[in-house]
């Protein structure tokens, strides 16, 4: 078990790396290991320190159980216990929810990403009980709460942190887009006890208010980006964080530059690691999307050039 204030940095949403038969609908194993293993091993050996599964941008609602399992497994042969660990385990369904974890406490993760049941909105107490049950049931895995409001059609309303916190392997949160005096008042309630992820683009101001770090699914474009930004928040230049922010933003697409699931897209015209088309029914995207999705990779890929070496230098005179 590791505790919420072990929890800090990056927080890598890993896509769930794709097969060409992907777009197929009759595919039943669709998971490219190989690429996965490769791109996991890259990504941890280039910084990222915190990787969780099967959100949205790894397909949670879109793998079959099989496929699910032979990610998770090639996943944590992948890490290696070198940085923690989620296992997404998200599903419409909490009964499958408790089949995923049941198979999850037996691998060599740190613990679980779990969003709310998301098929219907839930009542707020429908929310915190489900957490508390799946809590109970699970005490030797951590839980990091998926906060997604608009794909789970649920907001997690800050009150109901007051009853998740009496949970003690409740200890993280990928959070969405609170305003500042919400994450205010969240923080009073969570801090030292879960640990909130914010977006990469909200890292100024939310790091100072109390974030533990950023998600992102970018980094799996390159990580240089992210990496000197949370550099440069732990070192309090907030001028230059807006900078970079500035900087990731600024192409226009701001980092969502094709709709839902082809978000993935931009990943794929990057050269940092093979992470295989958009799973079926999503294969047609109309010409403009694509070139928008093109226009990010390339829009990365300087961002890579450019703050690589800053992330190196860094390095190199923290080691002298």
């Amino acid at each position: 078990m590791i505790s919420a204030n072990e929890l800090n940095g990056i927080l890598a949403m890993m896509p769930a790396f794709a097969t060409p038969d992907a777009t197929d609908v009759r595919a039943t194993q669709t998971i490219a290991v190989d690429n996965l293993k490769d791109g996991v091993d890259k990504i941890i050996k280039d910084g990222i320190n915190n990787i969780a599964t099967t959100g949205t941008y790894g397909e949670c609602y879109n793998l079959l159980l099989d496929e699910f399992k032979t990610l998770s497994v090639a996943t944590v042969e992948a890490v290696k216990k070198r940085v923690p660990l989620f296992i997404g385990c998200t599903s419409p369904n909490p009964r499958e929810v408790i089949q995923k974890m049941n198979f999850v406490k037996d691998l060599a993760a740190d613990g679980v990403l779990l969003g709310v049941p998301y098929y219907e909105t839930l009542h707020v107490q429908d929310a915190i009980k489900f957490y508390h049950d799946v809590a109970d049931l699970f005490p030797s895995l951590n839980i990091v709460v998926y906060h997604n409001p608009e794909n789970h059609k649920f907001t997690i309303p800050v009150g109901a942190f007051k009853e998740l916190v009496k949970k003690p392997n409740i200890i993280g949160m990928k959070d969405s887009h609170r305003t500042t005096q919400a994450f205010m008042n969240l923080q009073k309630v969570v801090r030292g006890k879960i640990s909130v992820f914010v977006n990469q683009t909200q890292l100024y101001p939310y790091y100072d208010m109390g974030a533990a770090g950023c998600w992102s699914t970018e980094v799996w474009m390159g990580p240089w980006p992210i990496l000197h930004l949370v550099d440069l928040m732990k070192r309090h230049q907030t001028q230059q964080a807006i900078e970079v922010i500035d900087d990731i933003i600024g192409d226009g697409s701001g980092g969502k530059p094709v709709p839902g699931a082809g978000n993935k897209r931009p990943a794929e015209f990057a050269d940092y690691c093979k992470v295989g088309p958009t799973r079926v029914p999503f294969v047609t995207f109309p010409e403009a999307e694509l070139a928008k999705a093109k226009r990010r990779a390339a829009h990365w890929m300087k961002l890579n050039e450019k703050y690589r070496p800053l992330v190196e230098a860094a390095r190199s005179r923290s080691a002298a």
